[in-house]
């Protein structure tokens, strides 16, 4: 029979597609491990993380809109865009620890974080945006292919400027209350296992005689006494 394979462009370009999702996983496990790093926590990292899901839904439906196709430089954008996004997460969050450590409650704290940082957040992204719509409306020579870089950095920051604002905070709210109810059950379970400590060393205490030396009629009378129960049982 005949046997048909792709090759010359479109082989290189699978190649290319596959060595880039990999660069992908890379980029995004090296940002967790720097936050990781930064934060001395493995929790509020994967908070910041909520804002990458949320810009690459915006870069998708902005390569749809803009009729584009999703090529090696629209790749090298996906790239780009975690870089830029993660930094409106990081401002909230980074914030909101600064001020739970002065003392804030969590829920006062991240209210003030976002209408804070909600200015450097609306500056920085449409500074970016506007700085990328010349390459997104290029069209001189092999312009295509720079287009989809450019509108995949347009629709993730504008995606992630909209949702991340309300996301990063709620997802924020959620951990902490979570770690708030973990710390309530284990103080909880301290309280009762000092409970239980204290009864055993009132119990022990019996045993001593008033010279402090240990009484052997007091266990023999204790033992007489649990023996008893058990019978009545």
């Amino acid at each position: 029979g005949i046997q048909m394979t792709w090759g010359s462009d479109i082989k290189r370009q699978n190649d290319s597609f596959g060595a880039l999702g990999s660069v992908l996983l890379i980029s995004f496990l090296l940002i967790y491990l720097i936050m990781v790093a930064l934060y001395d926590s493995f929790v509020y990292p994967f908070v910041v993380l909520f804002s990458i899901p949320v810009a690459a839904i915006g870069a998708f439906f902005a390569l749809n809109l803009s009729l584009s196709n999703l090529s090696l430089f629209a790749l090298l954008g996906l790239i780009m865009l975690m870089g830029l996004v993660v930094k409106n997460a990081i401002l909230i969050v980074d914030f909101t620890n600064q001020l739970k450590a002065e003392g804030k409650h969590f829920k006062e704290a991240l209210i003030i974080a976002g209408k804070g940082r909600m200015r450097p957040i609306l500056m920085t992204t449409l500074s970016m945006v506007v700085g990328m719509l010349p390459i997104a409306m290029a069209t001189g020579t092999a312009a295509e292919w720079k287009n989809g870089l450019a509108w995949v950095i347009i629709g993730g920051l504008l995606s992630s400027l909209i949702l991340t604002v309300f996301l990063v905070p709620m997802v924020y709210y959620l951990v902490d209350t979570a770690k708030e109810k973990i710390c309530v059950l284990g103080a909880e379970d301290a309280q009762k296992d000092t409970g239980k400590i204290r009864e055993m060393i009132e119990d022990l205490e019996c045993f001593w005689n008033s010279d402090g030396r240990l009484g052997t009629s007091n266990w023999i009378k204790f033992f007489d006494e649990e023996l008893q129960k058990m019978k009545e049982e």
